[in-house]
């Protein structure tokens, strides 16, 4: 057969191919001949047709039928024909194929050859490629290569030490005598390998993490950084000025690592890190990335508090960078810290604010996460009115979430409540199309709880919806408060700010306007005709008119309209002496906060003990066959299920008297009434409220437990005793996410032997923020008459990353205080 061409000349052809089937065609014809090759077990070109055949694979066209040819190579006895057979092992052989361990043999044999690259080649298979089995047989020869005085073999048994540990970690310990003296060598690549391979065991071994606690790894480390920040200029490691980054950067890395949750580690390092962060160059991205590193160092051990500073004060210099992806990287950081290093992080709120007007959207997401967690009593109004503006401006799909953090931080650091109501009318006014559903009830609720601005408020809606329907929420909520505050906006009572004259007309003008608007959903038609039905009792000169428009809505397509319609001409004429009675003005809601295990019934501005009333919230309304599926948890029959919590019958003026924890539960296994119909009761406006003891102290004797982390998930128990009763444990789960995405729709269930009643009050909320910014409480109240030892499973269930996650666990650990 004549010589195969080369590979340069195959490489020259492909590339002139001008269509995709024309090179296709080549590469079919050039494999056919790679084949025929093969076949005839042609030795002289073996190696030029198996590069070739990588250069296609590199392609994307297969080459499986190389597999054996390159083990051929690897059998040879040439350097060349060695390379070339490894590197198509690397590329074409895998683990999941038997093939691979053919080639074991090949590799000892190299592992132990008198030629360093020959080694080389070997290691560098093994450590891209070697399968459990090949790095349990092979590992104590690259064991031996790593105490090797050879520098050249040092860093690729090293990394190869690497991949054995990730495949079997029993062999760690193998390595363990070996890491002695590899922070001795002066070769950096070695020096480089060396940090990994040390990082690798203290990640996947606890043990080996407190062992080089022990055997003082950390004044190690800070010597080898110290001498790279002082060294003099090398142009073999220099890189834009910086004394080989690389090597730097992995350090500090093991050095977070070793200082995390311990003080004499932090101890030894604090000096070196402060060292980092004031003499690295920040001019080149090289000097950026040091810092960074040397950033998350300081935030992750045990720190002092003027290297926090000193950390937060680079990422807020970070944030003047004209490169977007370092000022996105800042923000991200600010944010994880902002709950611990609070005061630190607002010395920078001017320059995170001014990133709100950022044109890259990554940077305007995180600046607006970071300005809420930012908000406080003290600068709420400043950072309201930079919100607002961003509100005014941004992309449609900041809208929602701005306008969920604005209600947020309004509700609980709110000035007054005048201010309290502009903030919100300002947000419906702006994005009223993008807010929750829940915004229009609970600004109904604070509207109605704030007596003393009835008159200043459907004045200010009444002027914000003329001649406007386009936020809905907004013309609901204007509906609502005109129909129950009507009589005040004709009389002009209003003091906060000029009255205006309307007249009987006018007003019933607007919510017809709004009854006959094509923009007006069908929701928003039912709250105009119900404001115009209790307008009957509140105006004396339009009462015919009342009646004639909501006669003409009994004939409404709309079924909703029609059957309110048709039961308000019944008032008008079979109870009208009931009529003044049913549509008089509504009283102030009582508002029920669930923050920790009190509950506590805000009236009128006062705080006070009331009536305990709680809601399942709405995915806890299951079917009694979905509620117990937590009976089989613990593999018997004797387990009680979750008990939902059903309004009590006891009226609003029973507050001072705490319920009684299981008086009106319904232990028999009886359906549970369903709650009567309330306005929805969203987490973040219960948030903030003051909240007063109704428990017992005896829980600062009583220690917390971890009854969950698995997945970024972490749930944790708190204990306290009812006063009421001693056989009642109160638990309160704090869950968290560390992951970086929130985690939704959560939800816990749990189920305890028969012996225990249990209750599960309803949670704070269904979605557990990111980065640990936030955590989700829920209360749970266990009775234990018998004094027995508590068992608990837990069910879980949320959504992350567009998947649904569902995970059971069992929880024995409670301390002996919780339930004797």
């Amino acid at each position: 057969m004549p010589a195969p061409i080369r590979l340069r000349e195959l490489i020259r052809t492909i590339r002139t191919a001008r269509t995709q089937a024309e090179e296709r065609e080549m590469i079919q014809k050039e494999c056919a001949a790679i084949r025929s090759s093969f076949r005839e077990e042609d030795n002289t070109y073996r190696c030029r047709n198996v590069a070739k055949l990588l250069y296609m694979h590199m392609l994307g066209y297969p080459a499986h039928f190389g597999q054996l040819e390159c083990l051929k190579l690897i059998a040879s006895q040439k350097f060349t024909d060695k390379r070339i057979g490894y590197l198509g092992a690397m590329l074409l052989l895998d683990e999941r194929q038997d093939v691979h361990l053919l080639m074991t043999n090949c590799i000892k044999n190299d592992l132990n050859h008198s030629t360093q690259y020959v080694q080389g080649l070997a290691l560098c298979t093994l450590g891209c490629m070697g399968s459990s089995e090949m790095c349990r047989d092979l590992a104590g020869e690259v064991e031996k290569l790593l105490k090797t005085s050879n520098s050249y073999l040092r860093k690729k048994a090293a990394l190869c030490a690497v991949h054995v540990i990730r495949k079997v970690p029993e062999l760690m310990e193998m390595f363990l005598p070996a890491t002695k003296n590899l922070l001795n060598e002066k070769n950096h690549g070695v020096l480089h390998t060396s940090v990994v391979l040390l990082t690798e065991m203290c990640e996947r071994s606890p043990d080996m993490l407190a062992h080089f606690r022990k055997v003082s790894l950390v004044p190690q480390l800070v010597r080898i950084l110290k001498n790279l920040i002082m060294s003099g200029y090398s142009p073999e490691h220099d890189v834009s000025g910086i004394s080989d980054p690389f090597l730097q950067v992995r350090i500090l890395r093991l050095l977070r690592i070793l200082g995390r949750n311990d003080d004499d580690s932090s101890e030894a390092m604090n000096d070196i890190l402060a060292q980092v962060a004031t003499n690295t160059e920040t001019s080149k991205n090289v000097g950026n990335a040091i810092l960074y590193e040397t950033v998350l160092t300081i935030m992750d051990i045990k720190s002092e508090s003027g290297l926090r500073v000193l950390a937060i004060n680079i990422l807020g210099r970070f944030l003047l960078n004209n490169d977007k992806n370092i000022r996105y990287v800042a923000l991200t950081s600010l944010l994880k810290t902002v709950q611990t290093d609070h005061n630190a992080v607002q010395r920078h709120r001017s320059t995170i604010v001014d990133c709100l007007k950022d044109l890259d959207v990554s940077i305007k997401r995180r600046a607006m996460e970071l300005s809420f967690a930012l908000v406080n009593g003290n600068n709420v109004r400043g950072m309201m009115k930079e919100l607002l503006y961003f509100l005014d401006s941004c992309e449609p799909e900041f809208k929602a979430d701005c306008a969920s953090g604005i209600f947020l931080a309004a509700e609980k650091y709110a000035p007054s409540k005048r201010w309290h109501i502009d903030t919100i009318m300002r947000v419906l006014t702006t994005a009223g199309s993008y807010v929750r559903d829940d915004a229009v009830p609970n600004l109904i609720q604070l509207i109605t709880n704030s007596v003393e601005m009835h008159a200043y408020t459907v004045q200010r809606l009444y002027k914000a919806i003329l001649g406007d329907y386009s936020q809905q929420p907004l013309v609901q909520v204007a509906s609502w408060c005109i129909g129950e505050y009507g009589d005040l906006l004709v009389s002009g009572q209003c003091e906060e700010e000029e009255p205006i004259q309307v007249t009987e007309d006018e007003v019933l003008d607007i919510l017809e306007s709004v009854l006959i608007s094509n923009m007006s959903a069908s929701v928003t038609r039912g709250y105009a005709l119900t404001a115009i039905m209790k307008l009957s009792t509140r105006f004396t000169c339009t009462v015919n008119r009342i009646k004639k428009v909501v006669s003409i809505y009994g004939s409404s397509i709309d079924v909703e309209l029609q059957q309110r319609a048709v039961e308000y001409n019944a008032l008008f004429k079979k109870y009208d002496h009931m009529r003044p009675a049913l549509l008089e003005r509504m009283p102030v809601m009582e508002k029920v906060t669930t923050n920790g295990p009190t509950e506590i019934v805000q009236t009128n501005g006062e705080t006070e003990p009331a009536v305990l009333e709680t809601k399942p919230p709405p995915s806890g309304l299951q079917p009694a066959s979905q509620a117990n599926d937590l009976l089989d948890l613990l593999g018997g029959s004797d387990i009680t299920p979750v008990i939902p919590t059903a309004p009590t019958s006891k009226p609003a003026s029973a507050g001072g008297e705490l319920l009684d924890l299981l008086g009106d539960l319904n232990l028999t296994g009886s359906p549970v009434s369903a709650p009567a119909p309330q306005i929805a009761q969203p987490p973040f406006l219960l948030d903030g409220l003051p909240s007063q003891p109704l428990f017992n102290d005896i829980a600062a004797g009583i220690p917390s437990i971890t009854a969950y982390n698995k997945n970024g998930l972490k749930i944790d128990f708190t204990f306290e005793r009812s006063n009421t009763n001693p056989s009642v444990t109160v638990i309160t789960i704090q869950a968290s996410n560390s992951t970086e995405l929130d985690m939704t729709d959560f939800v816990f269930q749990a189920a305890v032997p028969k012996t225990f009643q249990l209750q599960l009050l309803s949670p704070s909320s269904s979605v557990i923020p990111a980065f640990n910014s936030g955590t989700i409480t829920q209360v749970i109240k266990v009775l234990n008459p018998q004094k027995q030892q508590l068992r608990m499973r837990i069910k879980l269930t949320y959504n992350h990353k567009g998947s649904a996650m569902q995970d059971l666990a069992e929880v024995n650990n409670f301390p002996p205080q919780s339930w004797q």
